[in-house]
C-alpha cells in the first residue's frame, strides 16, 4: 500500500515537448481530490525534453513535478515509458495516478497496473471521494454506455484510472515555479522492441471536438443523413465544428468522429447547440460541462431541456434557418 496520499497525473506530450491538453485537464479534478486526500498534486513528465511541459504543468496547478529526461523517451514507447512508471512508483509510493485515455494512455495505463499488480479503471467520465472508504470513486460508462459504473480499488494502491479528454476543463493558468524532482532512468533503446518508422498524414476526417469553440449537433429528430447538410450549413455560418448524437452515427447518417457522449466524445465548449437530440444519459454525460446549451427539439419533454441554458420547442428545420439568417444578418453589419 502507498505511503503517500499523492495524486499523480501523467502529462503527455507531444514529439516537441510540448504537452497535450488531457493531461492538462487531468490537473483539474486532480487539484480537488488531492486536497480531500490530503495529498500533493504531482505530475509527471516524460520526454526528450521536459521543460516546456514541466513549466506548464506548474503554471497549471501541479505541487510539484516529477520529470525523467532523454533521448529514448522522444517517441511513445510502451516499454520505455512502463519501465519508468514502475521504477517511479516503487520509490515514491502514490496513493492515486490518473492518465489521459488518448490511443497512448490506453496502451501505457493497462501495463503499469500489471506491472505493479494493482487495478485500473478504464474510460472514466466522473471523479470523485468515496466517504466510506476515502478511495477515488472512478465513474464509467458501462454496457455500450446504457448504465454508468461506480468503481473502488480499495485493496491496492496506486490506484489507477483512464480518463477521457475533454471530460474536464483546464484549470485557470497561474504562472509560477513548481518544485521540479528530476529522476534519472536510462533505459537501453536496444531494450525498446517497438519503433516510429514513418509519420503518414491521417487521411481520415479529423474532427477536433474536444478543442471546438461552438459545437452543432444533430440527432435522430433530423430523420435522415440528409438533414446534416442543414447542420453543416449553420455550423459553417457561426464558425462551429460538426457534432451528433449516437443514434445519428448508428444510423449511418454522419462518421463515428462527430460522436458525442460516452461512446464518442467528451466535450466542453462554449456553446453546444443540440438539434433533434432527445437527451439519452450517454449523450448527456459527453457535454454537460459546457459552458452554454441550446437546444432545438419538437418534444418539450425531451431530457435535453433538463440541462439546457436555453431551449427552443420546435421543428428544427424551420428554426435553424431563421437562426442562420439572423447571424448573417449580425455578422454583415
Amino acid at each position: 500500500m502507498a505511503t503517500t496520499k499523492d495524486l499523480w497525473v501523467f502529462i503527455e506530450t507531444n514529439s516537441n515537448g510540448t504537452p497535450k491538453n488531457v493531461g492538462l485537464e487531468l490537473l483539474n479534478p486532480g487539484r480537488r481530490l488531492a486536497d480531500e486526500q490530503g495529498g500533493k498534486l504531482v505530475a509527471v513528465v516524460i520526454a526528450q525534453d521536459v521543460s516546456i511541459a514541466a513549466k506548464a504543468a506548474g503554471d497549471y496547478g501541479a505541487d510539484c513535478v516529477l520529470t525523467v529526461e532523454g533521448p529514448e523517451y522522444e517517441n511513445y514507447s510502451t516499454d520505455a515509458y512502463t519501465a519508468v512508471f514502475a521504477y517511479l512508483i516503487k520509490k515514491h509510493e502514490p496513493l492515486t495516478l490518473m492518465i489521459g485515455a488518448t490511443g497512448n494512455g490506453r496502451d501505457l495505463a493497462p501495463r503499469i497496473s500489471c506491472r505493479v499488480e494493482t487495478g485500473l479503471t478504464a474510460d472514466c467520465t466522473e471523479l470523485s471521494i468515496d466517504e466510506q472508504t476515502g478511495c477515488i470513486a472512478w465513474t464509467r460508462p458501462a454496457f455500450g454506455g446504457n448504465i454508468m459504473a461506480t468503481i473502488l480499488c480499495t485493496q491496492h494502491t496506486p490506484q489507477m484510472g483512464t480518463v477521457r479528454p475533454g471530460v474536464f476543463k483546464r484549470p485557470q493558468l497561474v504562472p509560477r515555479e513548481a518544485e521540479i524532482i528530476k529522476e534519472s532512468f536510462a533505459f537501453d533503446p536496444n531494450d525498446i522492441r517497438t519503433r516510429v518508422v514513418e509519420v503518414l498524414a491521417e487521411v481520415t476526417e479529423k474532427v477536433d471536438l474536444e478543442g471546438a469553440e461552438i459545437i452543432v449537433s444533430g440527432g435522430r429528430g433530423l430523420g435522415d443523413a440528409v438533414g446534416f447538410n442543414l447542420i453543416r450549413s449553420f455550423a459553417k455560418s457561426i464558425g462551429a465544428t460538426v457534432g451528433s448524437s449516437r443514434a445519428a452515427v448508428e444510423a449511418g447518417w454522419i462518421a463515428h468522429a462527430h460522436q458525442v457522449g460516452q461512446t464518442g466524445k467528451a466535450v466542453s465548449p462554449r456553446i453546444y447547440i443540440a438539434c433533434g437530440i432527445s437527451g439519452a444519459a450517454q449523450h448527456l454525460a459527453g457535454m454537460s460541462s459546457s459552458e452554454t446549451v441550446i437546444a432545438i427539439n419538437s418534444d418539450p419533454d425531451a431530457m435535453i431541456f433538463s440541462i439546457a441554458d436555453y431551449g427552443v420547442v420546435g421543428d428544427l428545420y424551420k428554426i435553424l434557418p431563421i437562426l442562420q439568417e439572423e447571424f448573417r444578418s449580425k455578422l454583415t453589419v
